[in-house]
């Protein structure tokens, strides 16, 4: 029975580890330009339909948000939202698709320009914008969902007071389709889109038809928009007052080019300068564009002049559902109830796109800085971890869409905002004055856009702060629980350093660590006879000096390159460069023994100081007490003492 039980738990940990998540490509083990025929993506158009899902789905309450923010100014201000999608939005994510196509975005971008801790921090902080972007995605695109569902005509009754139980069913299912498989939520996204497109296209001519036909409605809005207004320029003076609000409008970028690494390439790509799949996702983001653009300045218009404004409001039958209240008022209730059925799916599977995103930028960064499990890079555990966080707000928020809009909406515009200003200095870094000039423009229009929401619904920074300290924490704490973990991805060694090992591996292979000082030639007379006295070592013995140099510490794993020297003409050195001193030094050793079926020895001087300050140390800046970190990277990286090298310290 243990037996078997044994059997079923191994399966599970084995069906849920299965392929680490290949949305995260570009770990720092591969830098090899490597031929993408292996990539097996998608036609852009198809991965267009998954960004999409979020994109377009927005339709289904992005014209009531636009009603009652702007009053009859709905499709005046909505145009300028199309302005600032097609001349703002599009040309800075086409330029960070071209910049960065493995799907990193922006967030790569500008972690290239600071290192260290404050770069870290700065990632981590933006990864907290992203995932209230993407998990609010998920949470409100679900909710609104289930409000269509709710406000059925056919259903009002029987689910009154479910919507927080459906948001969370309908949360579930969208973690059991990326549970079953990515490849399944790409088809699925497909389906979805063209059939809600194609209803809209209905709705919309319907709608069209319907003012030309009663061609009072346009005089009586017209009317009502001079008197109000007084002129164009006051008109549209109002609607950039008004455009923060609208901002709900230019989600799907982001999650755009977080999904590049899904689209087919050119025969002739690498993983350094994949051209065919940068071509493709500039064509994904430039076709989801115009085809959002003209379905919201077409259904701003029409929900504007033909539904009362009293519907738009809370408690009215157009309030967050104003196409799927034309589509039952002009096409029926049996053609309402279908545009019902497609609308509550593709708001559902709206968190298909922002669940591709959080499962592209989590494990591409935490686990590679050392704060998430090596769990993190596999795809299903992370849906489950997403999952349960997704109903942590559903229930925080009771499924309110208007409660999560603040929230929304300043995840989006952070972002938009990073990627302005994430390409405006790679403009300027390349010489390009114009698009300098243009791009930072840009970053101006949407920082603007950014601090006037955020005044006016400062829930959207609380919400984000939470998640951004929530992200902080636990990376801490996942740090310090791996902080002894061997975390060298790869050893490379020259020539002479790989003759160094060989030739004091035929004896004893015995190494000294020494932090480089001086170099002259008494540091390293003195550090030997230091060593030998220490440990009563007989003079016939030889060593080889292993040197490590930090470089930015606040980098958890990475490759090693192991350079030989002889000094002053007799002694043998091996320099390193590394993110941490024990790590680097484990890695050796291991290296050495593996290499060379000797085990290795290596010799310590205490650290003075105080313990836990020395650990901390080491902790930040990868220095501090290195010999008992050593050892204890050792212990766990070898569990059997026979094979462990040998650790002394004097």
């Amino acid at each position: 029975m243990a037996a078997t039980n044994d059997a079923r738990t191994s399966r599970l940990r084995a069906w849920m580890l299965e392929g680490l998540s290949d949305m995260g490509k570009g770990r720092p083990s591969a830098p090899k330009a490597e031929p993408a025929t292996e990539h097996r993506g998608q036609a852009w158009w198809r991965v267009m339909c998954l960004t999409g899902v979020d994109y377009f789905s927005t339709l289904g309450y992005q014209p009531g948000i636009a009603a009652l923010a702007a009053g009859l100014l709905s499709p005046v201000a909505t145009v300028v939202l199309v302005i600032v999608t097609l001349a703002g939005a599009l040309p800075v994510y086409r330029r960070v698709a071209e910049e960065s196509p493995h799907g990193a975005g922006s967030i790569a971008m500008l972690s290239r320009l600071l290192s260290f801790w404050k770069g870290k921090l700065f990632v981590l902080t933006l990864l907290g914008f992203a995932a209230t972007d993407f998990l609010i995605t998920i949470t409100l695109s679900a909710a609104d969902a289930s409000t269509h569902l709710v406000e059925n005509p056919h259903l009002e009754k029987t689910l009154h007071n479910q919507q927080v139980l459906i948001t969370m069913v309908l949360v579930a299912l969208l973690g059991a389709v990326f549970l079953k498989g990515f490849l399944e939520a790409i088809g699925v996204a497909v389906a979805l889109v063209g059939i809600y497109l194609a209803l809209n296209v209905v709705v919309v001519v319907t709608g069209l038809a319907h003012v030309l036909t009663q061609g009072h409605v346009v005089t009586d809005w017209t009317a009502a928009l001079t008197t109000e207004h007084g002129n164009a320029f006051a008109m549209i003076g109002v609607s950039l007052i008004v455009f923060p609000k609208l901002a709900l409008g230019l989600s799907g970028f982001e999650t755009g080019v977080a999904v590049m690494p899904h689209v087919t390439g050119a025969p002739g790509d690498t993983e350094a300068r994949p051209a065919g799949r940068i071509l493709g996702a500039k064509k994904l983001l430039t076709t989801a564009a115009l085809i959002m653009s003209v379905f919201l300045i077409a259904t701003s218009f029409i929900t504007t002049v033909l539904i009362p404004h009293k519907e738009f409001e809370t408690g009215g039958k157009a309030n967050g559902r104003a196409l799927a209240y034309l589509a039952h008022e002009y096409l029926g209730n049996t053609f309402g109830t279908v545009y019902d059925v497609s609308t509550i799916l593709i708001l559902w599977f709206a968190g298909a796109s922002a669940m591709a995103g959080l499962l592209n930028l989590m494990p591409r960064y935490l686990p590679k800085y050392g704060m998430a499990p090596h769990w993190a890079r596999a795809v299903r555990p992370m849906v489950i971890v997403f999952t349960l966080v997704a109903f942590l707000v559903t229930w925080l928020f009771d499924a309110d869409v208007d409660a999560q809009g603040g929230a929304y909406a300043t995840g989006v515009l952070v972002l938009i905002c990073s990627a302005a200003i994430a390409v405006t200095i790679a403009a300027r870094e390349a010489g390009q004055r114009g698009w300098t000039i243009a791009f930072g423009a840009i970053s101006a229009t949407f920082l603007y856009t950014t601090v006037v929401n955020v005044i006016e619904r400062p829930d959207g920074v609380k919400i984000g702060a939470c998640f951004i300290a929530g992200i902080i924490l636990i990376s801490l704490f996942s740090r310090l629980a791996r902080a002894f973990e061997l975390r060298v991805t790869h050893i490379e060694l020259d020539a002479m350093a790989e003759r160094f090992i060989r030739d004091v591996s035929q004896r004893r292979a015995r190494f000294i660590a020494n932090e480089p000082d001086r170099r002259d030639i008494a540091e390293y007379r003195e550090k030997i006879e230091q060593i030998r006295s220490d440990n009563d070592i007989p003079a016939p013995e030889d060593f080889v000096f292993v040197e490590v140099t930090v470089t930015d510490p606040s980098e958890f794993e990475g490759d090693m390159a192991v350079r030989g020297e002889v000094m002053h003409g007799r002694y043998r050195v091996l320099t390193v460069e590394s993110s941490s001193v024990p790590n680097a030094l484990a890695a050796l050793l291991l290296h050495a023994r593996d290499t060379t079926g000797t085990c290795p020895h290596i010799y310590f001087e205490w650290t003075e100081g105080n313990p836990f300050a020395n650990f901390v140390r080491f902790f930040l800046f990868g220095q501090g007490e290195v010999a008992p970190v050593t050892r204890e990277i050792l212990r766990e990286a070898e569990p059997d003492r026979a094979r462990r090298p040998r650790v002394h310290v004097g």
